[in-house]
């Protein structure tokens, strides 16, 4: 009986102990958190009481210019995204879309007739209310977009897609530009991206994971958005909005784009897009009448913003306080999908969204007028998801 109470009495005390410990890292880990999220409160606030009073232009400068630290924790990752969150986000998308994906009419169950299955499983499921890639537990799965021929990345493109896995954020996952050089193989072809548990490796570099990133374990189970950027040895790599990666003596060349899941839990993909070339705006606009941008996304068929469209509209946001006598005319366009009619609304709606985004973070209305287009100026095919693509836009026109 003794040597029993004398057990009892030891395990009571190391839960009493553990408790404790967990209860100091929680009560930390909070204070980091809410601090960065408090810094981050003031920044917009200030930009919205400037926007709703005078509506002048000198607020607190938003975008990434006046905050170039992107690794600043700005919303505990557990959340879901933001434009608060993504505020400081610097990513911009090539200006010509070459692979889009879609898979709202693909059938569930079967592998993405979009893509190449290298090896592995996967197959088209529902998950969170649309179709999305499917890895399951398993063998994992490498997968290529079907193109014309192997070998078609330019010297500069961005590469953009959603990733989720049920219990290791964006663990075990690998983007590769070629054969798999980063453990093997010849110098080339452009070394792949390891995202693990102890950071992102690209080449002989490891990041890390930086402060306010808690994607691994932690908070499983829901979506990141990974974005990358090559401009022949130059490359950034970013997950949500942080940029984890950032190194220019990049080697070798990139022959095509292949994701390899690991099939250690499910995973699940979504919004792959793949994109040539990349937007100079400070040249474009003094030398082209209109700005011609990609990166501003909307949620479908719908004018709220997506988080990631803070990258372009930051890039317009310096352009405007640079430059105080430019104003622009930002007009809508949408592809050929769903009602004439109904396109031409919501363009419409999209542009003034864009316009009342700048004007929060302190841009004088004045400058700014809208017009939505709907689906009535195409500026290639709707034949083709690459096509719709281009075709869903926001031009900014100097007036």
């Amino acid at each position: 009986m003794a040597i029993i109470l004398i057990f009892i009495c030891q395990y009571s005390q190391a839960q009493f102990f553990k408790k404790l410990k967990d209860k100091v890292t929680q009560t930390a880990s909070d204070h980091v958190t809410n601090d960065a999220g408090n810094a981050t409160d003031k920044t917009i606030d200030k930009t919205e009481n400037a926007a709703k009073g005078n509506n002048n232009e000198h607020s607190s400068n938003q975008s990434s210019a006046d905050n170039s630290n992107n690794n600043t924790a700005s919303n505990n990752s557990s959340l879901v995204p933001t434009i608060k969150s993504y505020q400081n986000y610097d990513f911009v998308p090539g200006d010509t879309v070459i692979f889009q994906s879609n898979l709202a009419d693909e059938q569930v169950g079967e592998i993405p007739s979009q893509f190449t299955l290298v090896n592995g499983q996967m197959d088209i499921q529902n998950e969170d209310g649309e179709n999305v890639i499917h890895v399951p537990t398993g063998s994992g799965a490498t997968m290529t977009p079907r193109m014309a021929r192997n070998n078609y990345m330019p010297d500069q493109f961005t590469v953009e897609f959603d990733f989720k896995n049920e219990k290791a954020g964006v663990e075990h996952l690998y983007v590769d530009f070629g054969q798999r050089v980063y453990y093997a193989g010849s110098n080339d072809i452009t070394p792949g991206i390891s995202f693990g548990y102890d950071g992102t490796t690209w080449g002989t570099f490891n990041s890390g994971t930086p402060e306010g990133l808690n994607i691994n374990y932690k908070y499983p189970n829901q979506w990141h958005h990974i974005a990358i950027a090559i401009n022949k040895n130059a490359g950034k790599v970013y997950i949500d909005q942080y940029r984890v990666m950032n190194v220019n003596s990049l080697t070798g060349k990139p022959d095509n784009v292949t994701i390899d899941v690991n099939g250690y839990e499910n995973s699940y993909i979504k919004n792959i897009r793949i994109a040539a070339g990349g937007i100079d705006i400070y040249k474009k606009v003094t030398t082209d009448a209109k700005i011609i941008m990609h990166g501003i996304q909307f949620d479908v068929d719908k004018s709220t913003l997506k988080p990631e469209s803070m990258g372009s509209i930051n890039q317009i946001y310096n352009l405007l306080k640079k430059d105080a006598s430019l104003k622009f005319e930002i007009d809508g366009h949408t592809d050929n999908t769903g009602v004439a009619a109904h396109n031409l609304t919501l363009s419409q709606q999209r542009a003034d969204a864009v316009k009342a985004q700048l004007i929060k973070m302190g841009i004088n209305g004045s400058r700014l007028t809208t017009k939505g287009f709907g689906d009535t100026k195409p500026i290639t095919d709707n034949s083709t998801p690459e096509g719709k693509a281009n075709n869903r836009r926001v031009e900014f026109v100097k007036i």
